[in-house]
């Protein structure tokens, strides 16, 4: 005989939902916002599966859910638990309840949460050693590598610096190799030379940090490719058309 399936948080409100139904509401919102204020905090995508079956004349059924792929599971496990829907939180520990490894990588990453939101790298020596003692090759393999460079993790937990602000240029740095991919050609070039006059006209009044990066970042490029720096007043030494912002976006 097959395992019957665990209730979930739905399953006491089947019958209310069929008796809903039977009364001419057949609205999955309405009757998520009308188990919402009986109590149910289970997502909106549930009660529409459970319905679905009536609309062809089936019976009520508590929906299969969809498993989680890993990205999502990544992220689930990554997100402080008081920031994830108390659905997810359900989800979530259904999986890990059925998953002995998942739920020691879980407890791993809480843990590590914590010191980083402490900055207190006091059990950083204990998490490493539990770390390398799950006998799951991937996380093995990160013990050995923070361990190696424990000092600097320690350091990153303890201290308020970061690498965000040299991160976030880099990715400007790759946005801008991946936009420019395979149309590097002189006219896009100029283009964004041409760019940086409009800039400085249209934000002069309110520049802003991001404006202000950005006209650096092509005055850099201007400079690279033409030995000049075009500003509101001077022309590129190229004969080019001139066209409008939204004509030179790409």
């Amino acid at each position: 005989m097959a395992p019957s399936r665990k209730a979930s948080t739905l399953h006491p409100y089947l019958d209310y939902l069929q008796q809903r139904w039977d009364e001419g509401q057949h609205s999955a919102k309405i009757l998520h916002e009308e188990l919402q204020i009986k109590g149910y905090l289970g997502h909106y995508q549930r009660v529409k599966m459970a319905v679905a079956p009536l609309r062809q004349g089936l019976p009520i059924d508590e929906p299969r859910e969809r498993p989680p792929s890993p990205r999502e599971t990544a992220r689930w496990i990554t997100t402080h638990p008081h920031r994830r829907s108390p659905h997810i939180n359900d989800r979530l520990h259904r999986l890990l309840d059925h998953c002995p490894e998942l739920k020691t990588a879980h407890d791993l990453v809480r843990r590590f949460a914590a010191m980083v939101d402490n900055r207190d790298a006091t059990d950083l020596p204990e998490w490493l050693n539990d770390l390398a003692n799950t006998g799951l090759a991937p996380l093995t393999g990160l013990a050995r590598a923070l361990h190696e460079d424990r000092h600097a993790v320690a350091q990153g937990i303890t201290t308020p610096y970061n690498s965000g602000v040299n991160e976030g240029r880099i990715t400007d740095v790759k946005l801008q190799k991946r936009i420019m991919v395979g149309r590097a050609g002189v006219l896009l070039l100029r283009q964004r030379v041409v760019l940086i006059a409009h800039l400085r006209r249209r934000y002069a009044d309110r520049p802003t940090d991001r404006v202000l990066e950005m006209i650096s970042a092509y005055e850099n490029l201007a400079r690279a490719m033409f030995g000049c720096t075009p500003t509101g007043g001077q022309r590129v030494p190229m004969t080019m058309t001139v066209r409008s912002p939204s004509a030179m976006r790409t």
